[in-house]
């Protein structure tokens, strides 16, 4: 199990946020994906410093995976902030017959500006950011018709900042996943590597599927029961790495001697919960920041 705070900025992070402010006076807007299952977490804190007062819509991607009501509490707490806010997912287009108006509202009194100027035509130009393996390659892919970047289910593949014209009038600038070199707790890590966007290759597999169990046990056990086929009553007692021993079981997850495979129990867990498979769950609240 994890003891100690997750850290995970590779090289290439340090030279994506020089890309970031370096092509930032290139665009009127950005666009920040953030993952509705984790929206604080999913938020880099640096960008707020580094976006400086540029305008910005945040999307709430993969929110077909994120518990519904949850999702519409964020998205009031961001409009209370001054910021709008549009639950997404790219895999079923959800959200994205939203995106060129909800763009063009924030993007209101510049474009009001450019047509007093006689700017006309010109394409609206986004920068798209976010943290690793939050959609953001899926997102421009599903608005550019095709598969125009590279889109993997795994942090780090897009290295270096591309431009794609869309058909609206929209240029968007994809630039690649970056995190931030301190995590400001151990939470904020755990749930960047429930979620993905911390590579598996780093981590105690086993140990980070004990502790999404001991994360979803209090709100959602009901859940985790029904995907699994569990009682909920004999589990309510059970510590987490014994509820993942009775998920590997169930699923028949056993080595020589009856022995469980907990290792196997583990990738499958962390598999299907970042697919949606387990059901919807939004690990923190608005009140929670």
């Amino acid at each position: 199990m994890p003891s100690e705070n997750i850290q995970w900025f590779p090289g290439h992070m340090a030279k994506t946020k020089r890309l970031i402010a370096s092509n930032l006076p290139l665009v009127d807007m950005v666009v920040e994906l953030v993952d509705a299952r984790i929206p604080a977490s999913s938020r880099n804190p640096q960008f707020e410093s580094l976006l400086r007062q540029k305008p910005r819509l945040i999307l709430l991607n993969k929110s077909d995976s994120a518990d519904e009501k949850k999702t519409a509490l964020w998205c009031g707490y961001y409009k209370n902030k001054g910021i709008t806010a549009l639950p997404t997912d790219c895999k079923n287009r959800k959200g994205l017959g939203e995106f060129t108006a909800k763009a063009k509202e924030v993007l209101k009194p510049q474009l009001e500006r450019q047509v007093a100027k006689g700017m006309v035509g010109r394409p609206i130009r986004i920068m798209v950011v976010g943290v690793p393996n939050v959609g953001k390659s899926s997102f421009i892919n599903r608005m550019a018709g095709s598969r125009k970047t590279k889109v993997e289910d795994r942090p780090g593949v897009t290295r270096g900042k591309q431009w794609i014209g869309l058909s609206n009038g929209f240029d968007l600038l994809d630039m690649p996943g970056v995190l931030w070199p301190k995590f400001e707790n151990r939470k904020t890590g755990l749930h960047l590597a429930f979620v993905g966007s911390i590579k598996d290759q780093i981590m105690d597999i086993e140990g980070l599927a004990v502790e999404l169990i001991g994360t979803l046990k209090g709100e959602y056990l009901s859940l985790l029961c029904k995907r699994y086929s569990l009682e909920e009553a004999a589990l309510f007692n059970l510590a987490p790495h014994e509820i993942l021993e009775a998920i590997a079981r169930k699923r028949g997850m056993l080595l020589t001697g009856n022995e469980v495979d907990l290792e196997r129990a583990a990738i499958m867990l962390l598999d299907e919960f970042r697919d949606g498979r387990l059901g919807r769950f939004t690990l923190e609240w608005p009140l929670d920041n």
